[in-house]
């Protein structure tokens, strides 16, 4: 699990403890990550195994990408780790430019195809994408962490395609605000939003297994309505099959 050591991927590491999983804590920090191992240990009587990475870092990222390939006990696997800066993209910075796109789309990537070669050979596994509402639109102010979202998403749901039928579940988990640290390091702060419209970590990560559980490919933890999705996935698939031809549009007027 990796973002272990706050928001999400914390309460993850609670759910999945108590459920009886030993685990895998990924995260920077490593004194948060060593006293949340401690406490599940403790109140669950479950392993936990603290694994240090900076997955901005591709060294740090392939350690954990051979760990990942090398260990057959692991059967879950939940890419929770991920970066945010908003603001316009005229004042970004080429360092959080690349850090979401490291963390956001090259880490999760990497751990993500390394669980699925030994997951599929096993015909065995499940895997947990976190991605946004964002991925499904963008803001001015995320043109870039909505693009690493936008990602995630066609990623995803892409390998579902690919392994639909087999025995590995890919989840696609696609929050809108919530209350973790995030907001700190995206630069807006969380007392800025109306706080109806900001669920809690708590609520957001069980929304998710439980939508898991229900079979969900792709759980939108806050939208009531669950037609709307499948209206939009819809939509997706009449305008792909609209472009299939070979004929420019009629407006704009080319002569063969």
């Amino acid at each position: 699990m990796t973002g272990a050591s706050a928001g999400l991927g914390r309460v993850y590491a609670d759910r999945l403890a108590r459920e009886g999983y030993d685990l895998i804590l990924v995260a920077r920090r490593a004194d948060r990550l060593q006293k949340l191992g401690e406490d599940l240990v403790q109140s669950y009587g479950i392993h936990a195994d603290v694994f240090v990475a900076d997955l901005a870092a591709s060294d740090d990222l392939e350690k954990l990408v051979a760990r990942i390939s090398d260990d057959q006990s692991i059967t879950f696997l939940v890419n929770n780790a991920g970066t945010s800066t908003l603001g316009s993209v005229m004042n970004s910075k080429a360092s959080d430019e690349l850090s979401m796109i490291q963390v956001n789309v090259v880490a999760l990537t990497r751990l993500t195809v390394a669980a699925l070669q030994r997951f599929r050979a096993q015909n065995h596994g499940t895997i947990v994408n976190i991605g946004s509402i964002l991925g499904f639109h963008s803001l001015p102010i995320s043109s870039i962490y909505s693009g690493t979202k936008g990602y995630v998403l066609n990623f995803t749901r892409a390998i579902q395609e690919e392994l639909a039928g087999t025995g590995v579940v890919v989840q696609l988990v696609a929050p809108a605000a919530t209350a973790t640290e995030i907001w700190d390091i995206a630069g807006v702060p969380l007392s800025n939003l109306d706080p109806s419209t900001v669920m809690a970590a708590e609520d957001c990560v069980d929304a998710a297994m439980a939508g898991l559980k229900l079979g969900e490919n792709v759980t939108l933890n806050s939208v009531e309505n669950e037609k709307l999705f499948a209206e939009y996935d819809a939509a997706g698939i009449k305008l792909l099959k609209a472009s299939q031809t070979s004929r420019p549009a009629s407006r704009y007027k080319i002569a063969h």
